[in-house]
């Protein structure tokens, strides 16, 4: 019974000293649980490592710069159409207003035999008003000629240069010349109608070179047209026209086309 007593106290003293080394030990195998795992150094770049990265790099600085250049480009043209906008809107600017008072007839022979011949003299009177406010409007080439059925059949006769201020109008009465000037084939039917019919429809025409003044500031040139037409009688039906001597002067008053 000694012995046996002996073994349980035995027994029990290991029993009890493994729950406190346990009691003790576990904190420990917790803490080591709960820490983190230390950081994972990257391993060193080498040469083409770097020069990929600084290539990504520029890159991307590129695409930036690139997007900022456009943002502003957009930004500026916006700013310079909302000005264009205003100016256009403040000035309302017109073209100028061209008519074609009359035609005095010095000479203008028709021969439709073959070839088709045209022989004129015309002295032209053409009003001209600037509507514009606040737009003045610089002549600097005027070249003034006769066509029939698109064909020019006159030399260009020049204007001088000249400034159209606000709301001011002009009078030109320049001549138009063309002597023995043959008509196209394909213009040799219409200008036997012409005959027949006792008329002969022609276009003074205008050519110049203008340039707009607004205030202090002048644009550069641009090109204007401008299209009269003009009905001249011939034969017996020259008598509707006023005679001055030897010519005949026909009242017309008749619009232009003008495009800029």
């Amino acid at each position: 019974m000694v012995v046996n007593n002996k073994y349980r106290y035995l027994l029990h003293n290991f029993a009890y000293k493994g729950t406190q080394s346990a009691s003790h030990s576990s904190p420990f195998s917790l803490r080591k649980k709960i820490l983190p795992n230390p950081p994972i150094k990257a391993p060193p770049l080498t040469a083409a490592g770097s020069m990929a990265e600084k290539s990504f790099s520029q890159k991307s600085k590129r695409r930036k710069l690139i997007r900022r250049c456009i943002s502003w480009l957009l930004i500026f043209g916006f700013i310079l159409l909302v000005i264009i906008l205003l100016v256009y809107a403040i000035l309302q600017p017109k073209k100028p207003r061209f008519v074609l008072q009359d035609a005095t007839i010095f000479n203008l022979n028709v021969s439709a035999a073959t070839p088709n011949i045209i022989s004129a003299t015309i002295q032209v009177s053409i009003y001209s008003r600037n509507p514009n406010d606040k737009i003045g409007i610089y002549y600097d080439k005027m070249d003034v000629y006769a066509t029939y059925h698109n064909q020019q059949i006159t030399s260009f006769t020049a204007i001088p240069p000249v400034y159209q201020g606000h709301k001011d109008v002009n009078l030109w009465s320049p001549f138009v010349h063309g002597d023995n000037v043959p008509v196209a084939p394909f213009n040799g039917l219409a200008l036997s109608q012409d005959q027949t019919n006792g008329g002969i429809q022609m276009v003074i025409k205008i050519d110049s070179r203008v340039k707009w003044k607004v205030g202090s500031l002048v644009t550069g040139r641009y090109h204007l047209h401008v299209s009269c037409p003009a009905y001249i009688p011939l034969g017996n039906n020259k008598n509707t026209g006023i005679w001055i001597g030897n010519t005949v002067k026909y009242q017309l008053s008749q619009s232009c086309s003008v495009s800029v």
